[in-house]
């Protein structure tokens, strides 16, 4: 992916306009929440979506210290690309059997482990490198993905771990969990996984262990559940200006800005008469003569699909709806018999600020959370970026590639709640 300093010559067919100045005004909110802990802003999937390289500068600019991925290869680019600063960790713990363990501990990674096949193949691969490694011990204390079992499963890895830190492959840096249900403030389970997570820490370090940094909690967990904080907050969506719990508080609610903004230029405006079909299967009919606009973004930029008829968009300084299905690169709106110039703006989602539709807004018209509303955007589609001054552009990637809100740490709020949401 390349980065250049120059605005467009040419209008975009579509951008998403990404504003480092929120995501760094962001971090800082989340820093606040979480005054005794470190905090890692996750760029994983690209920093969802907004880009990975920028973002994590952006993040460290704001006082974040450590940043997390998914899988090992996008942590090695992030070291080989972003320029960071040899005192910022980055954390990735998504590993199959094979993967470029010796890679990472060449790159100064933290790798987590959740069971003894990675401990073995972390081990050959430190002795190859001639390197100690930097690892991290993930203990399922809950969620049912990865992470170690408690029990016996535990204290074999913690044992070993132990075994081959004394033998001096290896550094034991981090102690860490993951929450399933964070963002229902009062489900029984976050109380039932802080507990079992302090019964685990506390056994490992009974036998010697002397990690960096132990943590636990994910976006909701920063901003719901202080006693969650330990010694570093892993924030992911939130960074991004996004709430993880829609249901108990907005962005705003939280102190949260949107980062993404995602716009096109209206290709076509024309007048049609009633009993027009409008886009596969002819799911919209219009009622009488009207215009459409047509928008050129479809599913193959990541617009849902399954928002067909109802994900909205700002045009004309109205909200119009999805007419008809969402094809693989265009949809139309009804203008309701506007007349509109071909060039104008289209405004997906944004933060809302001048009556445009939210991620969230679109989240709702799909059926789906607003995580992945931002993180499916795809590479058609070229990122701006957009600095703290008004309008000023700092970059583009080209087409290739505060205090916990009150009353939400209660067992009364959010109960039932059977939307799953929970995420970084």
């Amino acid at each position: 992916m390349n980065e250049t300093a120059t605005q467009p010559t040419a209008p975009l067919r579509a951008r998403a306009e990404i504003d480092l100045g929120a995501l760094r005004a962001n971090v800082r909110t989340l820093r606040a929440l979480a005054p005794g802990a470190a905090l890692m802003a996750v760029v994983k999937s690209d920093a969802y979506g907004h880009g990975a390289v920028p973002c994590a500068r952006a993040a460290v600019e704001a006082g974040a210290t450590w940043l997390g991925t998914a899988t090992p290869e996008e942590a090695l680019d992030l070291r080989a690309r972003a320029g960071l600063p040899d005192s910022v960790r980055i954390m990735c713990w998504l590993w199959t059997p094979g993967g470029p363990w010796r890679e990472a501990i060449e790159a100064d990674l933290d790798v987590s482990v959740s069971g003894m096949w990675a401990l073995e193949e972390v081990v050959a691969a430190a002795r190859a490198a001639g390197l100690p490694a930097r690892v991290q011990l993930k203990a399922d204390t809950g969620l049912g993905r990865n992470g170690c079992q408690p029990g016996d499963d535990w204290a074999e890895l913690v044992g070993g771990a132990l075994r081959v830190e004394a033998d001096g492959l290896l550094r034991i840096t981090g102690l860490w969990s993951h929450l399933a249900c964070a963002d229902e403030p009062g489900h029984p389970s976050i109380d039932a996984q802080l507990a079992l997570f302090r019964e685990m820490v506390a056994y490992a370090e009974e036998r010697g262990v002397r990690a960096e940094v132990r943590h636990i909690a994910n976006s909701p967990a920063t901003l719901t559940r202080s006693d969650s904080h330990f010694d570093l907050v892993r924030t992911g969506i939130a960074v991004y200006g996004i709430s993880p719990s829609p249901e108990v508080g907005s962005s705003a609610d939280f102190g949260l800005r949107p980062v993404m903004s995602l716009k096109a230029s209206v290709a076509l405006v024309k007048q049609v008469p009633g009993g027009h079909g409008v886009s596969y299967g002819h799911h919209y009919v219009t009622p009488g003569v009207t215009t459409l606009g047509l928008i050129p973004v479809g599913y193959a930029d990541g617009i849902p699909r399954h928002a067909s008829g109802t994900g909205p968009v700002l045009v004309g300084g109205k909200w119009r709806t999805v007419a008809g299905r969402v094809a693989m690169d265009q949809f139309v709106v009804d203008l309701g018999g506007d007349e509109l110039e071909a060039g104008a703006e289209a405004v997906l989602f944004g933060a809302g600020d001048h009556g445009e539709p939210t991620a969230e807004d679109w989240a709702q018209a799909a059926g789906t959370i607003a995580y992945e509303i931002v993180t499916r955007i795809g590479t058609r589609v070229p990122r701006v970026y957009v600095n703290e001054g008004v309008g000023e552009i700092a970059e583009i990637v080209p087409e290739v590639v505060g205090e916990v809100i009150p009353g939400y740490e209660g067992d009364d709020v959010a109960q039932g709640c059977d939307v799953k949401r929970s995420g970084t």
